[in-house]
């Protein structure tokens, strides 16, 4: 069995007050530190099948123009995830599963782009606008009891487990795959950077807190106790820990290296992309009202955070 990393964004950041501000509140940490950031998902071949966790946002998706106030900056195109994905050498045809996280479109995006694909996903997730208009949805109801301290938990195949993990989204799940002798955790948004794992600390995103700190303890708590290498979406420490084989250890964290950041003179477009899941707000599809017009309480229609977790496309 083997396990690849599909990256299609590089040279991001997340701000400190966004990754470790969700109960202590932002107001406690330094908007000056900014992690690094990226976006990949990840590709599990096991010899028979070839098997996706997540699929990447959705082709076309603009990038963003972070500047000093930005919470967060996805990052820039190395390529599209599709491209990416053609770049392992893989024919989306041979993709037979996909195994949703959960519904952003940062992870969900191009679900739709892998004919011969079922899409296992939580079944608290199916009625999501993101997935409205999905083929091949398959509900998991996590039937197959406790795997370890996970109270609930579906078994995909030998080795691969699909385990709910609640807090980020209410259908928020986890992957893990165990091969060798090592436990792979494929998380979606468990932690945006490894920096949060470590310190305990959980982000601004979630949409149940108190599931969120269960699912954080749950998952210290496994990592303390089996061989587990952290593959996250949002930070290059993801796929590092993939190639090095890298299993925490959260006594010892692994040394920061923070974002080298250059805030890009590139000018707007007019719209807004939402950094947590991938709208893109466009003036043009409502009434020609600019994104700056917008009242101070209005949220992003498909996930409901605010007007500062957009950047400028």
């Amino acid at each position: 069995m083997e396990i690849k990393a599909v990256k299609f964004r590089k040279d991001g950041f997340y701000t400190q007050p966004m990754v470790m501000g969700g109960e202590e509140g932002m107001e406690q940490y330094d908007k000056n530190v900014r992690y690094r950031g990226s976006l990949q998902n990840y590709l599990i071949d096991t010899g028979d099948e070839v098997i996706l966790v997540d699929t990447g946002i959705p082709s076309g998706t603009p990038e963003e123009v972070p500047d000093e106030n930005s919470l967060l900056y996805t990052g820039k195109d190395i390529c599209s995830y599709l491209e990416a994905f053609d770049a392992l050498g893989y024919k989306r045809e041979q993709v037979t599963k996909i195994l949703l996280t959960h519904k952003h479109a940062d992870h969900s995006g191009e679900i739709s782009s892998f004919p011969n694909a079922k899409v296992y996903v939580n079944e608290e997730e199916m009625s999501a606008d993101e997935l409205k208009g999905k083929d091949n949805l398959v509900p998991v109801k996590f039937t197959d009891g406790a795997y370890y301290n996970f109270p609930e938990s579906q078994k995909i195949q030998d080795g691969i487990y699909f385990i709910k993990a609640k807090g980020h989204t209410n259908g928020n799940s986890i992957v893990i795959v165990e091969n060798d002798g090592l436990f792979y955790m494929i998380h979606g948004d468990i932690t945006y950077v490894d920096e949060a794992l470590y310190e305990n600390k959980l982000s601004i995103v979630f949409e149940d807190l108190a599931a969120a700190r269960e699912t954080m303890d749950r998952v210290r708590e496994f990592v303390k106790d089996h061989p587990t290498v952290y593959c996250g979406t949002h930070t290059p420490q993801g796929y590092e820990n993939l190639e090095a084989k890298r299993v925490i250890d959260l006594d010892h964290p692994v040394e920061t290296v923070l974002a080298d950041v250059d805030f890009s003179s590139k000018k707007g477009t007019g719209k807004y992309v939402c950094s947590v899941c991938g709208y893109v707000y466009d003036p043009s599809e409502h009434d020609g009202v600019a994104f700056e017009d917008l009242p101070d309480y209005w949220t992003c229609p498909r996930c409901k955070q605010p007007k500062e977790k957009f950047n400028k496309a």
